[in-house]
C-alpha cells in the first residue's frame, strides 16, 4: 500500500487519461494531485482501507484505482461509455504490476449509475458539472447518498450554495469542502486556451 500522499500523487500521475473525450458526457480527466489530496484525506479518516468503494462515472479510473492503492477491500467501477474500458483496464493492470495482484479486487460495470443498487461504504465521483445538461451532477449525488454513508463528490465551486441547500432539505450533511484550481487541457472544440483552470470544490456528504 502506498505510504504517503506524495507517492500516491506520483502513482496516479502515471495513469492514462481520455484520448478522445465525449463532449456530451463532460469527460474531463481528474488531476493526479487533486485526486491524491481527496483520497489521502479519506484514507486518513479511515474511510478507504478495508472498505467497499464505488467509483461512479469512473472514466479511466483514477479515483477508484487510488482507492485500491490505499487498501480498499473492493472497488466497483461504473461507467456509461464502454469505449473507455481499454484505458481503464490498462490502468488497472498498471496498478497490479506496480503494487501486486492483491490490489486488484474490482468489478467493472457498464451502465448508468441510477441502475446500480448495491450499498457500499464509500462513493467517489467526479460527475458531469452540468454545463451540457443542467443539474446532471445531481443524478450522481442523489444516487450516491442513497447507497453510501460517505460520498466525496467534485462540483463547480459556483454550485456550492445550491448543493448545501439541497443537502439540508434531503437529510444529508456536507461536512468538508476542499477547493481546487481544476486544470483543463484543450480537449474540447469550445476550449480556446491550451490550458485553463476552473474553480472546483470537493464536497464530503454524509447521509
Amino acid at each position: 500500500m502506498l505510504s504517503s500522499k506524495q507517492k500516491l500523487a506520483v502513482f496516479l500521475s502515471k495513469l492514462r487519461v481520455f484520448e478522445v473525450p465525449v463532449l456530451s458526457l463532460e469527460q474531463y480527466p481528474t488531476d493526479g494531485e487533486i485526486a491524491a489530496t481527496i483520497l489521502w484525506d479519506a484514507h486518513m479518516q479511515g474511510e478507504i482501507e478495508g472498505k467497499a468503494v464505488a467509483d461512479f462515472g469512473c472514466g479511466t479510473g483514477i479515483l477508484g484505482i487510488g482507492a485500491l492503492a490505499l487498501g480498499a477491500q473492493h472497488v466497483t467501477f461504473i461507467e456509461i461509455d464502454p469505449t473507455i474500458f481499454p484505458i481503464l483496464m490498462e490502468n488497472l493492470h498498471f496498478l497490479e504490476q506496480e503494487l501486486g495482484e492483491e490490489y486488484g479486487n474490482y468489478e467493472i460495470i457498464h451502465g448508468r449509475i441510477e441502475n446500480y443498487s448495491t450499498p457500499v461504504d464509500l462513493v467517489l465521483q467526479n460527475p458531469p458539472f452540468g454545463t451540457q445538461e443542467k443539474h446532471a451532477d445531481m443524478i450522481f449525488v442523489k444516487q450516491a447518498i442513497s447507497l453510501a454513508p460517505v460520498v466525496y463528490s467534485l462540483h463547480k465551486t459556483s454550485t456550492e450554495e445550491y448543493l448545501k441547500s439541497w443537502a439540508q432539505q434531503n437529510s444529508a450533511r456536507i461536512t468538508t469542502i476542499a477547493r481546487f484550481k481544476f486544470p483543463l487541457k484543450r480537449t474540447m472544440p469550445q476550449h480556446e486556451k491550451k490550458m485553463q483552470h476552473i474553480e472546483v470544490s470537493c464536497l464530503k456528504f454524509l447521509s
